[in-house]
């Protein structure tokens, strides 16, 4: 049991229960970097000049904390992560309501987070938790405000920022030096354009760009990539048109969807589950 297993209402998270110990033999740590005596830290762990490791901070095995980097805060990082210089993980949250609490990182394995990375714990109002899950990429100058949840497979490209409380669910892309709202979600496989305002949130599967933030239709190229077939594509195509061109209100929309669409693939069930769900409105 990590950690972040004993927090109260936590959202579920990635994060393995690795045996986290303090080896020194076993580990590359170079010896300009400060590490707090407390802080945790697996075998394996590489950790490269003047970079800082707080005392709540634990570390699984394999992963790269680079130059420079600093790492505060009660935060978990999992295995096998590559973090390169100048990145910030772990400090207070940028909310002047925020009083100095005990809040949380969680950030799972095998991400590359890119130079200058700037990643902010939760508030103690906002669940207390931001989480990061695994396998994404988070490019140079990218910003991951508080209490923020993001998924796997998830790519922000440079200078990307997230506003406090914003989902990003798996295998979503945002351009760089997009900006996301605060409490915008942003669906599966949504592809966010460079330089986009995004203030509602972005249904899965779609293309959206610009300022302020407009959808385009379905990601055709991307879900082709990923192995949707014709029918499938189709009846996203057609829900799409019902709700977002037939002048209804999304209750009418989704009713008439599921009226002329009878058998409704799972995956375009969950494009009609987003919009049901959504409670900061839809970006259209």
């Amino acid at each position: 049991m990590t950690v972040l297993d004993q927090l109260p209402g936590r959202i579920p998270h990635p994060v393995p229960s690795c045996i986290l110990r303090r080896t020194l033999a076993s580990m590359n740590i170079h010896p300009t970097a400060l590490i707090d005596p407390n802080a945790r830290l697996a075998d394996g762990v590489c950790v490269r000049a003047y970079s800082i490791i707080g005392a709540n901070v634990s570390i699984g095995a394999g992963t790269e904390v680079g130059p420079h980097a600093v790492i505060e805060g009660w935060t978990t990082i999992g295995c096998n992560n590559r973090i390169f210089p100048f990145t910030s993980i772990g400090y207070p949250p940028q909310d002047l309501k925020y009083s100095g609490g005990e809040t949380h990182v969680a950030i799972g394995d095998h991400n590359v987070i890119r130079e200058n990375v700037t990643i902010h714990r939760g508030t103690e109002l906002g669940g207390g938790l931001t989480q990061v899950g695994s396998h994404n990429l988070i490019m140079a100058y990218s910003h991951i405000a508080h209490d923020c949840v993001i998924g796997n497979r998830v790519v922000m490209a440079n200078a990307a920022t997230l506003g406090g409380h914003v989902h990003v669910e798996d295998g979503a892309v945002v351009g760089g030096l997009a900006a996301v709202h605060q409490f915008v979600r942003i669906g599966t496989r949504a592809y966010i354009g460079g330089k986009s305002g995004v203030s509602q949130d972005i249904p899965p599967f779609m293309l959206a760009k610009g300022y302020p933030c407009k959808l385009y239709g379905p990601n055709l190229v991307g879900l082709r990539r990923q192995g949707w077939d014709d029918g499938t594509i189709t009846a996203l195509k057609k829900a799409y048109r019902i709700i977002f061109r037939s002048n209804l209100t999304r209750e009418q929309a989704l009713a008439k969807v599921r009226q002329e669409i009878p058998e409704i693939p799972p995956e375009v069930g969950i494009f009609l589950d987003f919009l049901e769900q959504s409670e900061r409105g839809i970006t259209h």
